[in-house]
């Protein structure tokens, strides 16, 4: 793959600036999504490795992260997680795996970074197994009001944030592609309504027959 740039500062502020919505209700969300996974689990955009606590149940874990600067964090929690844990530096739209190789892919908060979310989706499809699942915890463009601020402050986020887009549709894409079928949809919104990473979704979902 080709070079991708390291973000240091934000890697090295990331948890922090995370730390009172993942005790408040992301915590929650990742138990709740994450719990249950078995077998062999893609984890894609592990970022600093925050879903790796919650995979205790999967009998391994594959966690694809491009940025180096989040990676070096990633591979300290991988190597205190009591699952075996692979840490790659693929990207979300080339992954170097085998079709039909994963029992679950996980997104969390990644899709809003990737370069080509359709190109993500489709490599997901591709290495879940057919009686795989696909789990998803993201934050979407809003509506009315808040979609069009999202947009006005997307090339300024995108700089702040490491390439993260505030008005992504994550929801009508999957949607869109057909290739998954959505068994369970919850919109939310925890946070204030005046904040761009609002609202977001929990989505679990199989792929298409």
């Amino acid at each position: 793959m080709g070079h991708v740039r390291a973000h240091r500062i934000f890697a090295a502020y990331y948890d922090r600036l995370n730390a009172a919505a993942e005790r408040s209700f992301l915590g929650q969300r990742r138990e709740a999504l994450l719990h249950g996974l078995t077998g062999a689990v893609l984890d894609v955009g592990a970022g600093t490795g925050a879903n790796l606590p919650y995979l205790r149940s999967a009998e391994r874990v594959v966690a694809v992260e491009p940025d180096p600067a989040m990676r070096v964090r990633l591979a300290r929690r991988a190597a205190e997680t009591s699952i075996p844990v692979d840490v790659s530096d693929a990207s979300a739209e080339a992954l170097p795996f085998a079709d039909a190789s994963f029992d679950a892919v996980v997104f969390t908060l990644v899709l809003c970074t990737v370069t080509d979310p359709d190109a993500a989706l489709a490599e997901a499809r591709r290495v879940l197994r057919d009686d795989g699942r696909l789990v998803l915890l993201e934050h979407v463009r809003g509506d009315g009001r808040l979609a069009r601020v999202q947009d006005r402050i997307t090339p300024l986020w995108k700089v702040l944030g490491a390439g993260c887009h505030p008005n992504r549709n994550t929801l009508g894409t999957l949607r869109r592609r057909g290739e998954f079928e959505l068994d369970e949809v919850e919109e939310f919104a925890e946070l204030p309504r005046w904040v761009p990473a609002s609202p977001m979704i929990q989505v679990t979902a199989r792929p298409a027959r």
